[in-house]
């Protein structure tokens, strides 16, 4: 009889964990975890976004290990509840003399419960992992402005392909450069004078064919002395459309808790180029980087996002439009911002010493 309560009682206790943790997840996920040092701490180590996007994702991922926390406790708790109420010293103090304690391996009601409680859990994970998961990559957004990235090894290209009117205070602004777009797309075939097709070695098409990529009368080229700064502006529905001129690289702005890889011929390779984010929250500096290995100079692959408000972006876009020669730096300047980035610096390529110390090493060794 009395075995048969506590068995009771365990069943209770496991349909009352599963029907709490069940409303837990439904109703958290899409709910911020408090701001204190137990939630935070369960960020383990992620950053704290500065987009919608990037919050829905962070919560998603704080509440995941919440739920792993509460299944982890329970299960603790039952095991040493078992090892404790059915070891052979308990069995002896209570009397009981049996070999072994009772079985439940034939218990339908508990077997029962045991599969159905970890689909349920994986069944409530995943739906929220795919909302989640939807609502990042959804290209719905409307954004007003479309930023065209561009990688390389191993620095980054930005340019401006659309801007909307209203944060610029009259009508739409369209960067493209129809010249150098039109010499991208020249370079799409190898033309012989006396043919008028192609005769390139990829189906006829050139291998240095570059009219997948975009090119705007506003850019900002990185180089070996400049890390380049992208200005967005805050506020405002951004859309950013990649592709790179030569190998895979990886488009990373750790705060926004997302990564997009950047693809030569995207088109060709399957992916969706673009990405949308609803707005950016906060204003500043925030570093960016390649997050796919990608040769020799992968890890000194960054640039900056500069995150300024929509005014400030207007009078940027305005200085870059009647100052083309002028460098970056001075659009910068010119609306109080910090002419350089402030998040990261540019790599040193000399490998001089790298070489001399290799070679010395050689030379010890053949000695």
């Amino acid at each position: 009889m009395e075995q048969r309560k506590v068995h009771g009682m365990t069943r209770r206790i496991a349909m009352a964990g599963t029907l709490g943790l069940s409303g837990l997840a439904l109703a958290g996920c899409n709910v911020a975890p408090p701001e204190n040092g137990f939630f935070h701490a369960l960020r383990m180590g992620w950053p704290m976004g500065i987009t919608p996007e990037a919050e829905q994702m962070g919560n998603y991922w704080v509440w995941v290990w919440v739920t792993a926390w509460i299944i982890g406790i329970i299960m603790w708790a039952l095991m040493f509840f078992v090892m404790g109420r059915y070891s052979s010293k308990a069995r002896s103090r209570r009397g009981d003399n049996e070999e072994f304690p009772r079985q439940t391996g034939y218990n339908v009601p508990l077997e029962l419960v045991l599969t159905t409680v970890p689909v349920l859990i994986v069944m409530v994970l995943f739906f929220f992992n795919v909302q989640t998961q939807d609502s990042v990559t959804a290209l719905d957004k409307d954004p007003k402005v479309k930023v065209d990235v561009t990688g390389y090894q191993w620095n980054w290209k930005f340019g401006y392909g659309e801007i909307n009117g209203e944060l610029l205070g009259g009508q739409d602004y369209e960067g493209v450069d129809k010249e150098a777009q039109q010499r991208a797309e020249d370079s799409k075939y190898e033309i012989r004078s006396n043919t008028n097709h192609g005769v390139g070695p990829i189906h006829g098409r050139s291998k240095e064919d570059y009219s997948y990529l975009n090119f705007n009368k506003i850019e900002t080229v990185g180089s070996t002395d400049e890390v380049p700064v992208l200005v967005v502006p805050s506020n405002t529905a951004i859309e950013f459309n990649l592709a790179s001129a030569d190998v895979a690289h990886s488009f990373w702005i750790p705060e926004f808790l997302f990564k997009r890889d950047v693809f030569p011929h995207p088109e060709a390779n399957q992916s969706e180029r673009r990405f949308q984010i609803s707005e950016i929250k906060e204003e500043g500096a925030f570093v960016g980087r390649c997050a796919e290995m990608c040769g020799t100079y992968h890890s000194m692959m960054n640039f900056e996002l500069r995150v300024v408000s929509p005014e400030k972006f207007a009078d940027y876009i305005k200085f870059r439009q009647d100052n083309p020669e002028a460098p970056n730096s001075e659009a910068l300047k010119s609306i109080g911002e910090a002419p350089y980035s402030t998040s990261t610096h540019p790599f040193v390529s000399d490998r001089t010493a790298t070489r001399e110390a290799g070679e010395n090493m050689t030379d010890r060794n053949a000695a």
